[in-house]
């Protein structure tokens, strides 16, 4: 949505317009949506499809059979990867000055990352289902970015995978990045963000609360996340 030319993109996903998960969903409102089907997409008769390297499988394994032009793109763990998949949609689409213009901003707002002061304390991110992130994960990448530990690596973990509570409340982190929304009703899902143990400890200022949708996937609004969570610490640093 952010290379393409006017014109040029006639349908993008569904969860491209989910403002929970999406920084462009106003703009992708007025697009035509597709949840990914093999039927919807074939009717399109498109020129070209941008799929996932893990999503909608039996889609695209059929749609390259039926002979369409289809791209893969494997999800971004590393600001590299944000880099390299900017300038590849570039040239997929035809539009190499727009993505080299993103990857020069990107690079300019890495370096204001790095000019910002550096923070010792731990964060630890803990999603529902006591999920966090460990090394080899996009948000593992933010929180460095950042300036602040990952508590994730910090323990040795890798990939994304569950952090018990009693690890969490033991580890004592500075502050923790955790639950960011209400949805509105229970879910077994949300339960550990309802423990006394973890409001205790994600509590004040020690508490983050950072929409998904700036690091869920690989953008140049990923850097926004890595921007809040250094202004965060700062000042809690400033103010004690």
């Amino acid at each position: 949505m952010l290379i393409a030319r006017p014109g040029q993109l006639h349908s993008v996903s569904w969860l491209a317009a989910d403002s929970s998960v999406s920084v462009l969903a106003r703009q992708a409102a007025g697009m035509v949506l597709n949840r990914g089907l093999a039927e919807e997409i074939f009717l399109m008769q498109p020129d070209l499809i941008i799929a996932g390297t893990y999503t909608t499988r039996a889609t695209v394994t059929l749609l390259r059979r039926l002979g369409f032009k289809i791209e893969e793109f494997s999800p971004a763990a590393t600001i590299d990867d944000i880099r390299t998949n900017i300038l590849r949609m570039g040239t997929i689409l035809g539009n190499t000055a727009k993505s080299k213009a993103m990857v020069e901003q990107l690079d300019k707002d890495l370096a204001k990352l790095a000019s910002m002061p550096q923070h010792p304390q731990t964060l630890a991110l803990y999603y529902a289902n006591s999920y966090t992130s460990g090394t080899g994960t996009l948000a593992d990448a933010v929180v460095d970015l950042s300036g602040l530990r990952n508590l994730g690596k910090e323990l040795g973990y890798a990939g994304t995978v569950r952090l018990p509570l009693e690890v969490l409340i033991s580890s004592q982190p500075d502050f923790v990045a955790g639950r960011e929304r209400d949805f509105g009703g229970p879910a077994k899902a949300q339960e550990n963000f309802q423990h006394p143990a973890y409001l205790s400890i994600s509590a004040g200022r020690r508490g983050i609360a950072i929409e998904s949708k700036y690091w869920v996937c690989g953008t140049p609004f990923t850097l926004q996340a890595a921007h809040r969570l250094a202004a965060h610490a700062t000042e809690v640093s400033d103010h004690d």
